[in-house]
């Protein structure tokens, strides 16, 4: 997130902030998503299932809400949101697949 705002640093101030927006929000997203779907304990399959679906639900929620306000409210610019967004989800994919 911090290359990618740097990068946009170069273009304003508002579109640094609109990256680490998008960013900062798939961040926020995905600790919540875990914290959700990892924290009902052993259930039944069923239980738990439906735990990681609300976590994924909360995940995307969150970060549609942030984009929301960062654009709509804040008038920050949404292509520096968009990539903020795609390069944090690229670094989680990328992380998750070097184990």
């Amino acid at each position: 997130m911090a290359l990618v705002a740097g990068a946009f640093l170069a273009k304003g101030p508002s579109w640094a902030l609109a990256a680490l927006a998008g960013g900062g929000a798939v961040a926020v997203g995905g600790w919540l998503s875990g914290a959700i779907a990892l924290g009902g304990g052993a259930n039944p399959a069923a239980g738990a299932l439906a735990r990681l679906l609300l976590g994924v639900l909360a995940k995307w929620a969150v970060v549609l809400l942030v984009l929301g306000l960062a654009v709509g409210a804040g008038g920050l610019p949404p292509i520096a949101a968009l990539v903020g967004v795609v390069a944090a989800l690229a670094t989680q994919m990328l992380a998750m697949a070097s184990r």
